[in-house]
C-alpha cells in the first residue's frame, strides 16, 4: 500500500510541477509582451499593426493592450497558423 501511495504522491508532485511551470512560462512570455509594448509607445509605435501599418482599434487595445496587429491582420495570422497545423 505504501508504494502506491508513494506513487500518487509523485504523480501529484509532477502534475503540479507541470502546472507550475505552463504557468510561469506564460507570464514570462506576458511580460516579454508587456515590454514590448511599453518600448512601442516610447518609439511612437503603439496602436498601429506590426503588417500593415494600419491603426489598431482602440476597442481592440482596451481589449487587449498587448495587441500588436490589427483584426485583419490577426485573422489572417490565425489563418496561416491553422493551416500550418493541419
Amino acid at each position: 500500500m505504501r508504494d502506491v501511495g508513494d506513487e500518487a504522491e509523485r504523480a501529484t508532485r509532477e502534475t503540479e510541477n507541470s502546472l507550475e511551470l505552463r504557468t510561469r512560462d506564460r507570464y514570462r512570455k506576458l511580460i516579454s509582451k508587456i515590454d514590448k509594448a511599453l518600448r512601442r509607445i516610447e518609439d511612437g509605435e503603439y496602436g498601429f499593426c506590426e503588417e500593415t501599418g494600419e491603426e489598431i482599434g482602440i476597442e481592440r487595445l482596451e481589449a487587449r493592450p498587448i495587441a500588436t496587429l490589427c483584426l485583419d491582420a490577426q485573422e489572417r495570422w490565425e489563418h496561416r497558423q491553422r493551416q500550418m497545423g493541419d
